[in-house]
């Protein structure tokens, strides 16, 4: 299946829904665990271009979220929630980007 323009949201359910308006996949969860497992499945798949889990579940599993950047496929952002942002997304943004360039010009 082709993936091209294919987005999955994961998040809570006022956070995700937005989603719906742009044609985006949409998974409401309750909690990190079950969203860990949610993104673990999209991942496994090749359905997807795009996954944005919100900061608030993305911070909580972290280590599973910089796994799957490793991959060049899907791709794996974390977006603010309805709540607001807790700076997880920005800084995994400055991380990336330090990484492709070597330096932090962001931020510096």
């Amino acid at each position: 299946m082709e993936k091209i323009g294919k987005i999955a949201v994961i998040g809570d359910g006022e956070s995700a829904t937005a989603f719906l308006a742009i044609g985006a996949a949409v998974y409401k969860v309750d909690d990190e665990y079950k969203a860990a497992d949610v993104l673990r499945d999209l991942a496994k798949t090749d359905e997807y271009a795009v996954i944005l889990v919100t900061e608030n579940y993305a911070a909580k599993m972290s280590a599973l979220m910089d796994k799957l950047k490793q991959q060049p496929y899907p791709a794996v952002l974390a977006i603010p929630s309805s709540t607001g942002s807790n700076g997880f997304g920005l800084a995994g943004v400055k991380k990336d980007v330090e990484k492709a360039v070597g330096v932090d010009i962001l931020f510096n």
